[in-house]
Order: structure tokens, then C-alpha cells, then sequence
């Protein structure tokens, strides 16, 4: 890599002050001696093909693309991944060296990477998944689990046509349930994840009961603030594997940074500890 040419990314929201990508790439930087610069862009939605396409002028090499930008994003890139094209959205760009814009998804990945090293015995055949929510978020969860090999899939959602919308795109693995029906789903599943941001710390609870979860299933929450949220602690109650949403958020970061710094980071509980600062 060029030393005289520091490379810069960052991640583009808004807003995008809350975002913990900074903390996550410049460990990385920092850890692999890597002469590079990570930052948060905050941009407004009717400036963000002004700003993308300045940016490679100005030394990136590419982004992070956060809400609410990642759908809006696939129509300013010069190319758009088959992954991306699948989900409907964005969260990663590579600037070429000709200034073109490629469009890519790793939010799939990273839930997979995620689920495969915090529940190392889950096998896509071990039974249906329940997949709470059907948001942008659901998409590359639902698209993941399908390219696993996830057989069944039963998918709810608040309201109802958004989950009849996936599974008009997703086929015939795609089982669509309704909202008050969920509780009792769960009591089938081999795998259960929660999509939404119900949860969240400011965000209203989850109030699906997880009573009927059998010791064994495994739980995962998108959520990570709080990292061991509601659904994640009774599910540990009822003796379930349970997996945080962090390590999505870390793993996602990884084929970004090869991409612009030339370089596979690993996620480690350095990395984790860096993400929480």
C-alpha cells in the first residue's frame, strides 16, 4: 500500500454519532500498524450522492453505509453486488481506483459468522427457524439462513404485509405467521432470532413470551444495546444457547476493511472490548 497516500474510510449515516463502526475499524487500523483513518460522516439524505461521489477525490476508499441510507445508496452506485441486489440494501462501498462506486451487503455475513462462532453445534438442518420481525434487517437474516440451508422458516412480523411481501420474494421456505401467534411458534423452533429493535434500550420491550423455548434451541438477538437483552435472558433461563448481537455488528465489519486496508482483521475479545469503549 502507498504510505504517501494515507487510505480513508467511514461510515455514513443520519445520524451516525451513536454508530460504534469508528471504535471497531480504528482498533483494527491501530492493531495491524496500518496507516489509515476511519470517521463518521453525518449526511443528509439530499446530499448523499453529492458526498459519495466526492469522496474517492478526497482519498477514501470506502464506506459504511447506515440508516437511512442503505436502500437509497443501491441507486447511486455505479455496480451493485448480487448480495445487495437480494437484500435491498447497502451497508458497504468500494471505491475503485476509476472513482466508480461498488455497492455491496455483509450484514448477511456477519449474522452467519456470528451465529456459527456463538453457537458452534447449531446445524441449519436441526429444525425450524423463528425469525422475529421483517424489517431490512430480516432480509440478510432470512437470506443468510436460506443459502445455510435452513429448510423452514417461520417468519412473523407486526404487520402482517411485510412478512407476506418476504415471503413472496424468499418462496416456498418462507412460512408466514401471525404477530400473536409468536409465543407459540417458538416452542417448534431449533433456532430463534429477534430482527427487530424491540428491545432496545429506548425502544419499546419485546413482549413475545418465551416460555415455550426448549433447553437447546438457540436464541439471538440483533440487539446489542443492552447485550444480554430480555429475550436473550430468558432464553438463557429456559437453558438455551444464546448468542448477542454484537458479534453480527463486528463480523459485518470484516470484509469492508480487507476490502479498503488489504488486510482480514480478526474478531477477537479485543475487538469486542474496542466496539463496547
Amino acid at each position: 500500500m502507498n504510505a504517501v497516500k494515507i487510505p480513508l474510510a467511514g461510515v455514513i449515516g443520519c445520524p451516525v454519532a451513536h454508530s460504534r463502526s469508528p471504535q471497531i475499524q480504528n482498533h483494527w487500523l491501530r492493531k495491524y500498524g496500518i496507516a489509515g483513518h476511519y470517521v463518521p460522516m453525518h449526511v443528509e439524505p439530499q446530499d448523499l450522492e453529492t458526498v459519495i461521489r466526492a469522496l474517492p477525490k478526497a482519498g477514501f476508499v470506502g464506506a459504511n453505509v447506515t440508516l437511512p441510507h442503505k436502500e437509497t445508496v443501491m441507486a447511486i452506485a455505479d455496480k451493485v453486488t448480487d448480495r445487495a441486489t437480494l437484500m435491498g440494501a447497502a451497508n458497504t462501498l468500494i471505491f475503485r481506483e476509476d472513482g466508480s462506486v461498488l455497492a455491496d451487503n455483509t450484514d448477511g455475513y456477519g449474522f452467519i459468522t456470528n451465529l456459527h462462532q456463538g453457537a458452534p453445534d447449531w446445524k441449519p438442518d436441526a429444525g425450524p427457524a423463528v425469525v422475529l420481525g421483517a424489517g431490512g434487517a430480516c432480509r440478510a437474516v432470512v437470506a443468510s439462513l436460506i443459502e445455510a440451508g435452513v429448510t423452514e422458516i417461520m417468519l412473523t412480523n407486526r404487520t402482517r404485509e411485510r412478512a407476506d411481501k418476504l415471503h413472496k420474494e424468499f418462496g416456498k421456505r418462507i412460512k408466514v405467521v401471525d404477530w400473536v401467534l409468536a409465543g407459540n411458534i417458538v416452542e417448534e423452533a431449533a433456532l430463534v432470532v429477534n430482527t427487530t429493535s424491540l428491545g432496545m434500550e429506548g425502544k419499546p420491550r419485546l413482549r413475545v413470551p418465551m416460555d415455550g423455548l426448549r433447553p437447546g434451541c438457540v436464541v439471538t438477538d440483533l440487539v446489542y444495546t443492552p447485550l444480554k437483552t430480555d429475550m436473550l435472558q430468558a432464553a438463557e433461563d429456559a437453558g438455551c444457547t444464546v448468542v448477542d448481537g454484537l458479534g453480527m455488528l463486528l463480523h459485518q465489519a470484516v470484509p469492508g476493511f480487507e476490502r479498503w486496508f488489504g488486510k482480514r482483521p480478526e474478531v477477537d475479545e479485543e475487538t469486542r472490548a474496542a466496539a463496547l469503549a
